[in-house]
């Protein structure tokens, strides 16, 4: 019979093996595997507490769980989450032939109100880019950029630079649709003005290609030409930083917290909602493409979507367009 250091140990391996299976197999981002571990092992911690076989439990011992959860103050939507990593692990174990058992799948987890995605109106939209562009004037730069270069005729315009810089950031997301992960892993080489197209690297590094309009590519131009060089420049040791697309004043790689804190004081200055996150942007940018006209399938393509009924969510937003402007605007509503 094994000793508690040596079931431990056991678990331990098991849970090493599972983390390898996601990042190798699945390619799940290093995000997305610490997520499941976490997950995993606070399920083990109640296994433990509750002297039952983590690898072998009953209905009972799982729903317990679910209490548990429920009852530390969890919300239904991150009970529902861990609920789906454990059936992934032990699908994992069924496969891996380390468990049999598939009573986790026979489990449902609480249920949750679904909630439409918040959008910003066409008069937010447009609040926030007069706010940006006022922001990103050149007041010092030279008539004839392409004569001389940005960085050697304003060298003291970081201030500028960098709200340059934040207005290319927002244009990205209102015009791709793109997650802050992937405006934060943007490199130069994946951007293409020329072909007005962008390539972005999703969830389970999956590339897509994704279509720029005209005045994104502008502004991501102006980027390129006086805002980059300069925040580049302040990096003295750029060598492994030269690929970054968005940079901060020191010319390092913005992070993708560093994209989120850029994008709440700009809402902040724009008096919107101040629980606006980016995904707002990936929001509006469905729902103002749907409202355009495009199919759903193409929206799909551009967001990066795996499933069609991840993208269906929208049409119901679109719905409520409709309804609320037919009862504001005909006459009998």
């Amino acid at each position: 019979m094994q000793n508690d250091s040596e079931r431990n140990d056991e678990l331990e391996e098991i849970v090493e093996g599972f983390l390898v299976f996601l990042s190798g197999q699945r390619n799940y981002s290093a995000h997305t595997v610490r997520a499941y571990e976490t997950d995993v092992r606070t399920y083990f911690r109640y296994a433990k507490r509750s002297e039952f076989n983590a690898l072998a439990p009953s209905t009972r011992n799982v729903r317990g769980y679910l209490s548990d959860q429920m009852s530390a103050g969890y919300s239904r939507k991150t009970i529902n989450r861990r609920l789906s990593s454990l059936r992934t692990f032990f699908r994992w174990l069924n496969v891996s032939q380390i468990s049999s058992c598939n009573t986790v799948s026979a489990v449902q987890g609480p249920k949750i109100a679904h909630h439409l995605p918040h959008v910003l109106s066409t008069a937010e939209i447009d609040a926030l880019f007069a706010v940006l562009e006022n922001d990103a004037c050149f007041e010092s730069a030279t008539e004839e950029p392409e004569t001389q270069s940005f960085a050697a005729t304003v060298p003291n315009n970081v201030k500028e630079a960098l709200a340059l810089r934040d207005e290319a950031i927002f244009e990205v997301l209102y015009a791709t649709g793109a997650r802050i992960s992937e405006v934060a892993g943007l490199t130069v080489s994946s951007v293409n003005c020329g072909a007005a197209r962008m390539r972005l690297m999703g969830k389970g590094s999956k590339e897509r290609d994704v279509v720029l309009h005209d005045q994104c590519v502008s502004v991501l131009e102006r980027y390129l030409t006086y805002a980059r060089p300069l925040l580049a420049a302040k990096n003295s040791n750029a060598s492994g930083d030269a690929a970054a697309f968005f940079l901060s004043k020191n010319g390092k790689p913005l992070s993708a917290d560093s994209l989120r804190k850029i994008f709440k004081a700009h809402v902040l200055e724009t008096g919107l909602d101040p629980s606006l996150s980016p995904h707002t942007m990936r929001h509006t940018f469905a729902t103002d493409m749907l409202n355009g006209g495009a199919d759903l399938r193409t929206v799909q393509e551009l967001l990066g979507h795996a499933s069609l009924s991840t993208t269906q969510i929208y049409t119901h937003l679109t719905s409520d367009r409709l309804k609320a402007a037919h009862m504001q605007a005909h006459p009998r509503a």
